[in-house]
């Protein structure tokens, strides 16, 4: 049975299997998945780990492109909807933070699942681990500028103008978000803490990037583009 902890994914997981169909909501579809495809076809990875792999999504993408995949990820509801849609894929029930694989897999991917972590050292941690030598750790996160304007996100000031407010940017804390159906617990944290526990583990970036939309509403694509909401993350095991 997936654990209670209280962050609101459970209780979610049906609207979230709704939002994100068989193509993923807006930011996968028209932001993220062309880049982070990019970053896994023709590099010769065949075994990824897909850690908080949700509804499987990804995994799916992934074995599209020749690569065996092991999803993990702590709610069984979304499990049961990743195992209905890739009934001979290899889902478990797990968090990141307790994991227990081996060493032995070419591509670790985070996709949107960091910040879902309450121990995100422990939980880095266990990916790096989980990484042969030379292996690959992939990520996709929401921006630490985007998640210090959550929960209120874009208001409206006194003339009517659309303005997005970071602040308290330094101070590490759990966030409720909601949208459609949906609401979970996010953790905010300044993109140093990120990059310090990345670092502590010996990994090397070798990419960072801040991803455009590429197709959708014109007014979505300009919300994005004046405060990001992803950027994408590449780092190397040393062989």
């Amino acid at each position: 049975m997936s654990e209670d902890v209280g962050d609101g994914w459970s209780a979610s997981a049906a609207a979230w299997i709704v939002e994100q169909g068989e193509d993923g909501d807006y930011g996968r579809r028209c932001v993220l998945d062309a880049p982070m495809r990019a970053r896994i076809e023709g590099r010769g990875f065949r075994r990824a780990l897909d850690v908080g792999c949700g509804e499987g999504r990804f995994c799916r993408i992934m074995q599209r492109a020749g690569i065996r995949t092991t999803g993990i990820d702590p709610t069984d509801a979304l499990l049961a909807r990743a195992k209905e849609l890739d009934p001979d894929g290899d889902y478990r029930l797990g968090r990141a933070e307790t994991m227990e694989v081996d060493g032995n897999f070419d591509l670790v991917v985070s996709y949107l699942s960091l910040i879902d972590m309450p121990d995100l050292a422990a939980a880095i941690a266990k990916m790096a681990a989980a990484l042969r030598p030379g292996g690959t750790l992939l990520i996709v996160n929401l921006t630490s500028f985007n998640t210090a304007g959550q929960p209120d996100g874009w208001t409206r000031d006194g003339e009517g103008v659309a303005r997005f407010s970071i602040d308290h940017y330094m101070d590490e804390r759990p966030i409720w978000v909601s949208w459609s159906g949906i609401r979970v617990q996010n953790w905010h944290r300044p993109l140093s803490t990120y990059m310090t526990l990345l670092l502590d583990q010996g990994l090397q970036l070798r990419l960072f990037v801040e991803p455009q939309p590429t197709a959708g509403d014109p007014a979505r694509i300009a919300s994005h583009r004046r405060v990001p909401y992803f950027h994408i993350m590449e780092w190397q095991k040393p062989a």
